[in-house]
């Protein structure tokens, strides 16, 4: 509702039209935000991952990549729940880049060789969110472990 008033007030166009690429810039790298933040331990690891992640995904130049950081951790605070990001994402990437999304999630929640509880429900959640099948996060995280050198519990 906050959105739909600041988008009113700002004359922007309606949350229900198809986001824009810098909107869908600051949902990805929001989410990524998110996960890193999930176990209350945002440490150097994962914002130079997401620093990484940013940089590739979206072929931004370093000086961008930091202000896409930083609208994206202003939005990410702002906000409580997944849903304003998982709708534009679900809404703009195919299947392919939605699977994409959950292995950059699962390379910030993995930059501190640590997985928490709370990283790995916040992954289950986003998704199902964007409907991406139980089995098909399970397999990224996988390719991402092996990737990262991680070795599965057993």
């Amino acid at each position: 509702m906050l959105g739909t008033l600041k988008s009113f007030l700002l004359g922007a166009t309606t949350e229900s039209e198809a986001p824009g690429p810098d909107d869908l810039q600051i949902a990805v790298v929001a989410l990524l935000i998110r996960a890193a933040t999930s176990d209350a331990n945002f440490g150097d690891e994962e914002r130079a991952a997401i620093r990484r992640i940013s940089a590739d995904s979206f072929g931004l130049p370093p000086e961008e990549v930091t202000e896409l950081i930083a609208a994206a951790e202003g939005e990410e605070a702002e906000t409580l729940d997944l849903h304003r990001w998982t709708q534009a994402i679900k809404a703009s990437y195919s299947e392919e880049d939605r699977v994409g999304l959950i292995e950059k999630m699962w390379e910030v929640v993995y930059a501190d060789g640590v997985l928490d509880d709370y990283e790995a429900n916040l992954l289950r959640r986003v998704a199902g969110l964007i409907y991406v099948p139980d089995r098909t996060c399970g397999q990224a995280r996988q390719r991402v472990m092996a990737r990262l050198g991680i070795a599965p519990k057993q």
